[in-house]
């Protein structure tokens, strides 16, 4: 269904964890009919589920691998770590955090009705990460910060990866963070659009 990812750079490894996770249990009842469009839906409440493109750019940005244990700040709809799950493995952890509680009860639903035992979500603000949990892998952001929250670089396993778009409503960047001890190495990987931080 997502083979014409490639064209994106996207791997075969990612289009078949995309594929084997329905994307339209994701998306309100109103549309369906777009559930396998390459765009990004409403899902109420201001928010969006991503495009496919941009979730499996963004699963390649962040060089998952078996084992790893990774933070989402913004779950949305619930997809994205969802996909995020199978690219870890049974060996690796999803953290999501969301802030919208009725965003945050339809993911935890979706998420425990596929069964997707090494995906938790928590009810909880983004911007100040998950303690309790660090340090993460990875770490990735589904929604623009006008800065990056230090919490999140402190949160980073050394040798680990922050994304996140960075920038205002008009103008956002998509940002790769590497940590290295106490060196941040910092890219920037093109012009996006997501929903603000909230």
């Amino acid at each position: 269904m997502y083979e014409h990812l490639e064209y994106y750079g996207v791997s075969k490894k990612v289009i078949e964890a995309m594929n084997k996770i329905d994307r339209k249990l994701f998306v309100p009842p109103e549309y369906q009919d777009s559930a396998y469009v390459d765009t990004p839906l409403p899902i109420g409440y201001g928010q969006t589920i991503s495009a496919p493109h941009m979730v499996g750019l963004m699963c390649e940005y962040l060089e998952l691998r078996e084992g790893n244990k990774v933070l989402e700040v913004g779950t949305g709809s619930g997809y994205n770590a969802a996909v995020m799950s199978l690219l870890v493995g049974p060996t690796g952890k999803i953290y999501t955090v969301e802030v919208v509680k009725p965003l945050y009860d339809r993911a935890k639903k979706i998420i425990q009705q596929l069964g997707l035992e090494n995906v938790e979500v928590f009810l909880s603000d983004g911007k100040f990460g998950l303690e309790e949990f660090a340090p993460y892998d990875k770490i990735t952001v589904t929604c623009y910060a006008k800065e990056i929250p230090p919490a999140l670089i402190e949160q980073l396993s050394d040798g680990g990866i922050l994304l996140i778009p960075v920038g205002d409503e008009y103008v956002q960047i998509l940002k790769r963070i590497r940590k290295h001890g106490t060196k941040i190495a910092e890219e920037s990987l093109g012009h996006v659009r997501f929903v603000p931080m909230v």
